[in-house]
């Protein structure tokens, strides 16, 4: 049996995952929002990570102070999840309690896919999540929209050089009245 594998990003409307000028959340969390994701990051899951979301993310959580912002209740809850780094780079022991593995990255989520009792979710990491959307084996792609255009701004295209697919449009809600998380089942478009 195979768990679901979920493709978890922020994007804006023109498709970059983060902004030289808006910072985080583009600027526009709000208390549904941040509730919302406390909600989906307490359901039983496992985390995983690219090696550079990975080390962004690390970098990011150990400069930030207990009370900032980075430390949402729902990023706490992320970092606490069991997780595992893809990764032919890094070397244990990681910061967080996290296994790596080694290898081919679509070989590897494919046998985790399969000896894993709880789902995968991956926030970010848009280069592995490339990758295994082109392998068939990313089941849902969870973009929440924020209601901004970055421009010049933007950084990380989220889809550059991505195969084509067709989206099956699977759930959807608006957060804090401008927010829109949207979930689709990808299927390579022949």
């Amino acid at each position: 049996m195979s768990v679901s594998y979920t493709f978890d990003i922020f994007s804006s409307l023109d498709g970059y995952s983060n902004s030289k000028t808006f910072g985080g959340y583009f600027g526009k969390q709000g208390p549904e929002l941040l509730e919302h994701r406390f909600n989906q990051y307490g359901e039983q899951q496992r985390l995983v990570l690219g090696a550079n979301t990975y080390r962004g993310m690390s970098s990011m959580l150990a400069s930030a102070s207990a009370d900032s912002e980075v430390w949402d209740p729902w990023v706490t809850r992320m970092r606490n999840l069991p997780t595992t780094v893809v990764s032919n780079t890094l070397d244990a022991p990681l910061d967080w309690d996290a296994t790596i593995l080694n290898g081919d990255a679509v070989e590897a989520i494919a046998r985790l896919k399969k000896e894993s009792d709880v789902p995968l979710r991956s926030h970010g990491s848009l280069t592995l999540n490339r990758a295994l959307l082109a392998a068939g084996l990313v089941d849902r792609v969870q973009v929440t929209l924020f209601p901004v255009i970055t421009g010049h701004s933007g950084l990380g295209r989220i889809f550059d050089d991505a195969a084509a697919f067709d989206l099956e449009l699977i759930e959807t809600r608006t957060l804090d009245n401008h927010t829109q998380e949207l979930i689709y089942r990808p299927t390579l478009h022949p």
